[in-house]
This record gives structure tokens, C-alpha cells and sequence, in this order.
């Protein structure tokens, strides 16, 4: 766990960027509004302070003409000063109130948005999100449960930073502006030949350090229990997605029960760290309540030789004990706000490890793995390419390959000796590694997984992904569903459904290659991705594909004799047992189709 000096640059570093943003004056005025109307509470409390002084004054001399008064109007003091009545101050510090909150609110969602937009776009760049998800030590790396993060931590970070500011500032104001009415107020105070001028001063002192240490003694694991409760929850609502998205899956397995244990097992984790934070919370609820209430009686047992010796009215009691109050609650903010800053240093501790690990990602992409260029001549070059795993297993050690343009390769193989890591390379998206790969410019790839990737929203958006809609006529989408055999779903096109779900496993690679007739791309880089579908409608695509993609190479990772079939070149990836593997140019496949 940082110490507070880091704790605090860390809150600084996640905080600045939005004040000296495009928004900086919108957002500083809001704040600046802010602070000044909880300002204006603060001042508000000093009227009420004296105002409570004149009224129990009025109380004790049975003066009725003062008591309606002080309820209702204004009145001049003896001082010569104007009292506003209750009403009055009332009114004003309901107004306050609620703007208060209204515009904080205000300013918590413009920043969250903010906030939201930078780490999403951080997030997505040079595929960090996609290097983030290689590494398996989360902990290390902070990586775990990103949509947690981006979704709740950062509308908690936000919510949270803003109330504890404010609030720190108005107790600090608090402070300025009651201490010196206390230390006129409470007199001088004579022990063992020592007299103490501001007596009561010194004693809201000493409660609230005294209070203040014991909280952070028992309230200190808090922290760690409030860290951990973020991550249990999230990993078990992330297994609840889970299911809900392989819902047919676990079906077909029978796999009920099996989920049903590894939720419970989860939600366990949540119950057993929740329990720990009930036991410690307790322990704190019990010393910062006894504390506040042993606040309320403290300040008239203090004061009150005073008051019983004539030298101050029963408003003057009350005044001083409002002003105790005030000033040992703005001194005991740390006791009262401690349950919050557990919660808030957690929040940050997440935020500031997962920023890091998307910073380390992006560094990741910009000083490691093989490097890609723009082919001049329109060929796919590897030159002295090395591909390895997280794990520093090597894949591929020092392979040269040039692939033509217009000559379809198939890529073979036995399973699991680096094929689909290969076209991740030439994707440029696999950090591990080197070499150099020179292939045509990125929008002219277009890389196909075995896995179809089914984004949200209407089946048209699915077919067009990632391009706009819009872009695409409606004429020329039906057409290409039509191509591989989707026809019968050109009449749902504008409907919002799950598709993921809704299509089978073969229908979602049909969708892709769709996509593929589209985009039309130069190169067509397939990893597998018509195995779903059985051997004669696999033939019928591929031909299709070479129908209707003419200026399209393709380059495909197949085992299928018949996929084989349609290539004129066959790469083999020979990889003997865990060894470096090589790549070897093979004889023609026979009859391309």
C-alpha cells in the first residue's frame, strides 16, 4: 500500500487532467461555485451560532417581543448588531443546500464523462486492451475486471474525490471561523497554578487527536478489505456474464451444476470479505459513535463551571457549545469521514495500477514485438521473424517467408505449434517477438478468426462491423448475406437482437465472410474460420470468395484437403515437440478450385 505522499500524487496525476482539459473553465467554475456556496454554509452555521445565542438569551429572560422576532423577522442586538430571524437564515441555507448538491452533481457527471472518454480511449489505443488480456499476472500487472474500473471505479473515484474535497475545505473554513469565537467564549482555565486562556480550544484539541488516532488504529485494514471487495464482486459478476453468454454451451454439457459451484465458489469470496468488513466496521461503528455522542454532552460539562458561577447566560452555554461542536467536528473529520477514505484509497489504488498497466501495454506495442512496413513491391515479406510466448517459449526463431500477391497459401500444421500466433504477428497486434513483416497497408488486411466476432446491436452493424452502416447500402449488405448463404436473415437486418447468441457457430462465420465481400480487401488472411461449417458448404464459400474477390490473395489456415484445394502455395509450420518451429514452402496444393 503507497504511503499518503504517493497516495496523494497519485489522486493529483488522476484528478489534473480533467481541470487543464478542453473543459478547464467549465469545469473550474463549477467548482469554484462549489466551494464558495459550502463556503456560504460555513457562514451560514456562524449566523446560527449567534443567532442561537440571542435565542436562549430570550428564552431565559422570558422576553417574547425577542422570541418572535428571532423566529420570524430580524432584531437589533445590544450590541447594536442585526440579528436575521430563523426564517430568514433558513430560507437561504435551504437554497445553498440544494444548488450545493445540484451542482456537484452536475460537476461529477461532466467529469465521469470525461474521465470515461479518456480511459476508454487510452484503453483502446495501440490494442492495450488487447496486450493487457496476454498477461496472466493480474495482480502484478493490474489488469483484472477493466470494465469494473472503467464503470464503477471511476464514477466512485469521481463522486467520491469531489464530496471529501469540498468537505475537507468547509471543516478547514470550519475551523478558521469557530475557533475564534470558542477561544473568546470559553475563558481562562486555572489548574495547579497554570492558567489556559482559550481553554476549550485546547480540549477540542485533544478530543479530536485523541479520536483521530484511535479510529485510524482500528479503522486501518479497512483499506485493504475495501480493495479486495472491489475485485470479489467483479469477478463474480464477471462469471455471471459468463454464463449468460455460453448459455447454450453449458446446456449442451449439462454443465449446471458445475457453473452452479464455481459461482457459489465466488460469491463465497464475497461473503467471507464481506463478513471481514462487518467484524472491522463494527469495531469502528462502536468507537466513532460513542465518540460522536460523547460529543454532544462534552462541550456543557466542560463550560457549564462557567455558566453555574454566572459568568455566562444560558445562551452563552449555547453558543459556546455550538462553537465546541463545530470546531471539534471540523477537527475529528478524519474520525468521522474514515469509512469513506478506506473506500476512496482502494478506488484510487485500482485506478492508478490499471492506468499503469494500460500505459505499460501501449509501451509495449511502441518497443517490442516485429516490426511492421509498408510493402513496396505488394508482396508479404517476413524477414528474420522470432514469435515467442508471454512465458518467453519460443514459437518461431528467425523464419524468412515472401508470399506474392494473387498466389492463394494455405498454412498447415500440427495444432498448437503457432499458426494463429503467426497471422497475429502479421496483424501487428503480437508484442512478442521480432524481425520485420512488410505487408500491404493495415485497411487493405482483413483477418479472419475462427471465433466471428458478433459486436452489439443490429444485425446490419454486425455485418458492416467495423465500418458505419450508413456507408453501405442496404442493397449491397443483403446482397453479400445472399453470397454465403444468409439470405434468409436480409429481413431482419434492422432488428436489435443478441446475434451472438441467436446465430449458430456456422452462421457467425458465414457473417464474417460476408464482411470479407464488403470490405473487399487486397489481402484476406482466414484462421480457420469456415471450420464451423461442414465440408461442401466450406467448398461452396471458398469458391465464392474466389468468385467474387478476384484482386483478393488469399491466405488461409486450414487442415481440410478440400480447403487446400483452392490455394496454389502451402506454408507448413514444423515445430518438433516444445522446440523453436520453422516455416517450410511446400509443394502446390493440387487442383485449386
Amino acid at each position: 500500500m503507497n504511503n499518503l505522499g504517493e497516495f496523494l500524487r497519485d489522486v493529483w496525476r488522476l484528478s489534473r487532467p480533467y481541470f487543464r482539459s478542453e473543459e478547464k473553465w467549465s469545469a473550474r467554475l463549477l467548482l469554484g461555485a462549489i466551494i464558495a456556496l459550502n463556503l456560504l454554509m460555513v457562514g451560514m452555521n456562524v449566523v446560527l451560532n449567534y443567532w442561537n445565542q440571542q435565542f436562549y438569551n430570550a428564552l431565559q429572560a422570558h422576553d417574547f417581543t425577542a422570541f418572535m422576532q428571532l423566529l420570524f423577522t430580524w432584531r437589533r442586538t445590544p450590541s447594536g448588531n442585526v440579528m436575521p430571524g430563523f426564517t430568514e437564515v433558513v430560507t437561504v441555507y435551504i437554497l445553498v443546500f440544494v444548488y450545493v448538491t445540484y451542482l456537484n452533481q452536475w460537476l461529477q457527471i461532466r467529469w465521469r464523462r470525461w474521465l470515461t472518454g479518456r480511459f476508454l480511449d487510452e484503453w483502446l489505443a495501440d490494442h492495450a486492451y488487447y496486450r493487457i488480456s496476454l498477461r496472466h499476472d493480474e495482480q502484478a500487472f493490474g489488469t483484472d475486471n477493466p470494465d469494473q474500473r472503467i464503470s464503477d471505479d471511476l464514477r466512485d473515484f469521481v463522486g467520491v474525490t469531489l464530496s471529501l474535497g469540498v468537505d475537507f475545505l468547509s471543516n478547514l473554513v470550519s475551523i478558521a471561523s469557530f475557533v475564534g469565537i470558542l477561544w473568546s467564549l470559553s475563558g481562562d482555565l486555572t489548574l495547579w497554578g497554570v492558567t489556559i486562556p482559550g481553554y476549550m480550544v485546547w480540549v477540542a484539541l485533544v478530543y479530536a487527536v485523541v479520536g483521530t488516532w484511535l479510529t485510524h488504529l482500528v479503522g486501518r485494514p479497512l483499506v485493504g478489505l475495501r480493495f479486495r471487495q472491489q475485485r470479489v464482486e467483479a469477478d463474480f459478476r464477471y462469471a455471471l456474464v459468463r454464463v449468460r453468454e455460453n448459455v447454450e454451451g453449458i446446456a449442451l454439457y449439462g454443465g449446471e451444476e458445475e457453473e452452479k459451484g464455481n459461482l457459489r465458489d465466488r460469491f463465497h469470496n464475497v461473503i467471507t470479505n464481506w463478513w471481514a468488513i462487518m467484524q472491522r466496521t463494527k469495531k469502528l461503528n462502536a468507537l466513532v459513535s460513542g465518540y460522536g455522542q460523547i460529543a454532544v454532552i462534552f462541550p456543557f460539562v466542560v463550560a457549564a463551571p462557567r455558566y453555574f458561577r454566572n459568568k455566562i447566560q444560558l445562551g452563552g452555554l449555547m453558543q459556546v457549545a455550538g462553537a465546541f461542536g463545530q470546531v471539534q467536528g471540523s477537527l475529528s473529520w478524519f474520525v468521522n469521514a474514515y469509512g469513506s477514505l478506506a473506500q476512496w484509497r482502494a478506488i484510487v489504488e485500482r485506478l492508478t495500477t490499471f492506468y499503469s498497466a494500460i500505459e505499460a501495454a501501449r509501451t509495449l506495442s511502441t518497443t517490442s514485438g516485429p516490426t511492421i512496413a509498408a510493402s513496396a513491391d505488394g508482396t508479404l515479406a517476413l524477414s528474420d521473424l522470432t514469435l515467442g510466448l508471454p512465458n518467453g517459449q519460443t514459437l518461431v526463431d528467425h523464419a524468412s517467408l515472401t508470399l506474392a500477391p494473387g498466389t492463394a497459401t494455405v498454412v498447415t500444421g500440427r495444432s498448437g505449434s503457432g499458426k494463429s500466433t503467426l497471422f497475429r504477428a502479421i496483424a501487428g497486434i503480437w508484442p512478442y517477438g521480432s524481425g520485420r513483416i512488410a505487408r500491404a497497408p493495415g485497411e487493405r488486411c482483413l483477418f479472419l478468426p475462427q471465433r466471428a466476432y458478433i459486436p452489439l446491436g443490429t444485425l446490419r452493424h454486425a455485418v458492416t462491423y467495423p465500418r458505419d452502416p450508413a456507408t453501405i447500402p442496404r442493397e449491397t449488405v443483403a446482397a453479400a448475406l445472399h453470397d454465403v448463404g444468409l439470405g434468409g436473415l436480409v429481413d431482419h437486418l434492422d432488428q436489435d437482437r443478441n446475434w451472438a447468441q441467436t446465430l449458430s457457430g456456422g452462421e457467425q462465420q458465414r457473417l464474417a465472410l460476408a464482411r470479407a465481400l464488403l470490405v473487399q480487401p487486397d489481402w484476406l488472411f482466414l484462421d480457420e474460420a469456415t471450420a464451423s461449417l461442414d465440408p461442401e458448404a466450406e467448398q461452396a464459400l471458398y469458391r465464392t470468395l474466389r468468385e467474387r474477390l478476384p484482386g483478393t490473395t488469399l491466405v488461409s489456415i486450414a487442415h481440410r484437403p478440400a480447403v487446400a484445394a483452392f490455394h496454389e502455395r502451402r506454408v507448413v509450420l514444423e515445430r518438433p515437440g516444445e522446440s523453436p518451429g520453422r516455416l517450410v514452402a511446400g509443394e502446390a496444393a493440387a487442383g485449386a478450385g
